[in-house]
């Protein structure tokens, strides 16, 4: 059976806190960057360009269509191929791409149903008063569409938080990476149960989180 479950934990305690800071750290660089990417790609949805929607529709259904692990791994060895400066940034760079990108997709959806939730009759009236496109949506529409957003953009981080497990594949260090050291020490099973548990704590803090900032956003409207 070998050590305990607290044993274990007391003794490599700095090891998964390490993991756990790497697990956050990605996935706010995912989220942060999928957000500011998938407002672009929201944007272009809405667009009445149907070349750009198209284009744009087409990258969504595809990263929301295929698994996160594939992203990785072509994100990994196939975009230093094609983009050579890859070569000389860290690995972890690729991964992150893969991560945002895959983000974007989730967080287009989120803002585009948010500024959809917004009345139409709040466009029209800019519209009337000769506002342009860009400017109505900047000033009317995403002011209004962000309480809608918010809470929806912290379930998207809440997620990405349990699939940066996916990274450690790429030895980075984040929380699932720390069973592969252990498993080095011939600890097999303990180490799965304590990143288990600290998952679920992570997840059940930020998710009362969101929760309370939601009641606070109901109460304010």
């Amino acid at each position: 059976m070998g050590p305990s479950i607290i044993d274990v934990f007391l003794e490599y305690w700095p090891m998964f806190l390490k993991g756990a800071l790497g697990t956050l750290r990605f996935a706010a660089i995912a989220v942060a960057g999928g957000t500011v990417l998938g407002t672009l790609i929201a944007i272009l949805r809405l667009s009445n360009n149907k070349i750009l929607n198209f284009i744009s529709t087409i990258y969504v259904d595809v990263l929301r269509g295929t698994p996160l692990l594939v992203q990785m791994y072509i994100s990994y060895f196939f975009l230093p191929m094609v983009i050579p400066a890859l070569n000389n940034v860290d690995k972890e760079v690729t991964v992150l791409i893969a991560l945002t990108m895959n983000s974007s997709a989730y967080v287009s959806e989120i803002i585009r149903g948010g500024i959809n939730s917004v009345d139409i009759g709040q466009t029209e009236a800019a519209r009337s008063l000769g506002m342009s496109a860009s400017h109505t949506m900047t000033k009317i529409i995403l002011p209004q569409a962000i309480k809608n957003i918010l809470p929806s953009l912290a379930n998207e981080y809440i997620s990405m938080i349990k699939e940066t497990s996916m990274a450690g594949t790429f030895m980075l260090y984040e929380l699932m990476y720390t069973r592969t050291i252990l498993a080095n020490k011939y600890l097999s099973w303990q180490p799965l149960f304590i990143i288990a548990g600290i998952y679920l704590i992570i997840t059940l803090v930020l998710t009362n989180l969101v929760k309370f900032f939601e009641r606070r956003m109901s109460v304010s409207d």
